[in-house]
């Protein structure tokens, strides 16, 4: 009975041992995400400014750093064109749990980085080149370096890695399909029909006389097809930061890129022939692709994608549409989260 008894004790000192020693990685693990004491950006909270060199001279942009890990960085790209970092606010509710350092950023044209005007830089290639001067600023590589870019995003994302994937861990492409035909295909063969027939007809007029600044064009928008396929919440429960990434979109910018309609990137736009579907093999960093059941992209076209890229994985949002990040969260997050420490895991060995 004795030796059972001491067993016994021993084990209990034992199993307090181990979970004594487990709070302490953790605290310590979390300690150092945290200790922003040995940074450069330290005295403005992770906000850096970087200047980015162009044809028409250097202009800045704006990051701001969320925690610390020598091995899991992601940079996150905004759609629009003329969107802002503002959107990805729901990134904070998940990544520091999860230990992963992340990057909001502004691109050129954008909220809080400079903005030139200038349509002469409103090209994808300059923005690929924007990008790649950030990476060096912030410096990142491909013992780190995660890119996530969102809509737009993920076109400059998918542009990046065709020319700098020597330098990406992984690679995130969410809610952006690889080709502009394909995206005014579904938006004019599935996405538009799924509007009532007289708000379809009326849309169609007022984009036909060229009226896509009457309130009315914009009304039925928000109306009829954003809260079904941009986000899936009632416009007054739309959360504060999306609001204020709309609110502050490029205009300008937005138009000149993609063309005034919802229902596809119009001919006039700088986007219209985009098509990268046929290159999707020449891409071998590991890839995660975002689709959503309700998105304004084709969901079995992202998971088409996925297939074609030479290390690919698709993560399906059933309740999520473009916004899946706020619309099918924990999905979003949960899928994203396990693809980072997923690839971290398989480049150790």
């Amino acid at each position: 009975m004795k030796y059972f008894i001491a067993l016994f004790s021993l084990c209990l000192i034992s199993l307090s041992c181990k979970q004594q020693e487990q709070k302490t990685v953790s605290s310590d693990t979390e300690s150092h995400y945290l200790d922003y004491s040995n940074r450069d950006d330290a005295l403005s909270g992770g906000v850096k400014m970087i200047p980015i060199k162009t044809d028409k001279g250097t202009f800045n942009v704006w990051t701001k750093r969320v925690g610390n890990n020598p091995k899991m960085k992601m940079l996150l790209l905004h759609g629009g064109p003329g969107a802002t970092h503002e959107y990805f606010e729901s990134f904070d509710s998940y990544f520091p749990e999860a230990g992963i350092e992340y990057y909001y950023y502004d691109q050129l044209e954008s909220a809080y980085s400079d903005q030139p005007n200038d349509s002469t830089l409103w090209t994808l290639d300059r923005y690929v080149d924007e990008v790649e001067q950030v990476r060096k600023a912030l410096d990142l590589d491909s013992t780190n370096f995660y890119l996530l870019g969102h809509s737009w995003g993920g076109i400059v994302a998918t542009e990046y890695a065709l020319k700098y994937q020597k330098n990406l861990k992984g690679l995130v492409i969410s809610n952006m399909v690889a080709s502009v035909p394909e995206y005014n295909k579904y938006a004019q063969e599935v996405l538009g029909p799924q509007l009532p027939p007289e708000v379809l007809k009326e849309v169609k007029d007022l984009e036909a006389n060229n009226e896509f600044d009457n309130p009315k064009y914009s009304e039925l928008l928000f109306k009829y097809f954003y809260t079904q396929h941009i986000l899936r919440m009632p416009l007054e429960d739309w959360p504060n930061p999306v609001n204020r990434a709309f609110e502050k979109l490029n205009n300008g910018l937005y138009v000149y890129m993609q063309g005034p309609s919802e229902f596809g990137i119009t001919e006039s736009a700088k986007l219209y022939t985009w098509d990268r579907s046929k290159d999707l093999p020449e891409i071998n960093t590991p890839t995660l692709i975002i689709g959503a059941a309700h998105d304004t992209m084709d969901p079995k076209y992202m998971e088409w994608m996925s297939t074609q890229v030479q290390n690919g994985s698709f993560l399906l949002c059933p309740n999520g549409s473009h916004m899946a990040m706020y619309d099918d969260q924990k999905t979003y997050f949960d899928g994203l989260i396990n693809f980072v420490k997923k690839v971290d895991i398989d480049a150790s060995y």
